[in-house]
């Protein structure tokens, strides 16, 4: 089971190279990721500001992070992304199951997602449920992403 425990400011660059690599992984074409690249990338300052949470492995290096801000009993999910390499064993569902754990701890009464559509069905498994959509176009392309809720 992976180590989970609050990310360090100073490894922002290493949260921000896992979730580009999470999102292209779902094939991408490269300049919807050099759009994104902004709306990714971790800061030392964005680490201190919102819980986030990193899961590692035997060297205590992230391979997955978890990131969600608080507006009062609102919690949102800003990101979740497990390294393409480390997929498959389970970190995505212990860092979703641990940043539940975060939200009702800081008072939140639901968690909400704005989903890429290819992570829509993970989170509902896990047992979030569509409450909408959320436009996100990129360049120029219309695009929405499933909003969900999560009770908690």
């Amino acid at each position: 089971m992976p180590s989970i425990r609050p990310a360090r400011p100073a490894e922002a660059d290493r949260l921000t190279e896992i979730a580009l690599a999470a999102k292209r992984h779902w094939g991408y074409p490269e300049t919807w990721m050099d759009a994104w690249r902004d709306a990714l990338a971790f800061t030392p300052d964005g680490v201190e500001a919102h819980l986030v949470h990193v899961a590692t492995e035997a060297d205590d290096v992230p391979v997955a992070c978890v990131a969600l801000s608080v507006d009062g009993d609102a919690v949102e999910l800003e990101h979740l992304w497990v390294e393409p390499a480390a997929m498959g064993r389970g970190l995505g569902r212990a860092l979703f199951e641990h940043a539940v754990r975060v939200a009702r701890d800081a008072g939140g009464t639901a968690l909400f997602i704005d989903s890429d559509p290819f992570a829509e069905p993970f989170y509902q498994r896990m047992g979030a449920e569509r409450v909408g959509w959320t436009r996100a176009d990129v360049l120029g392309e219309r695009r929405e992403l499933p909003r969900l809720r999560f009770d908690l």
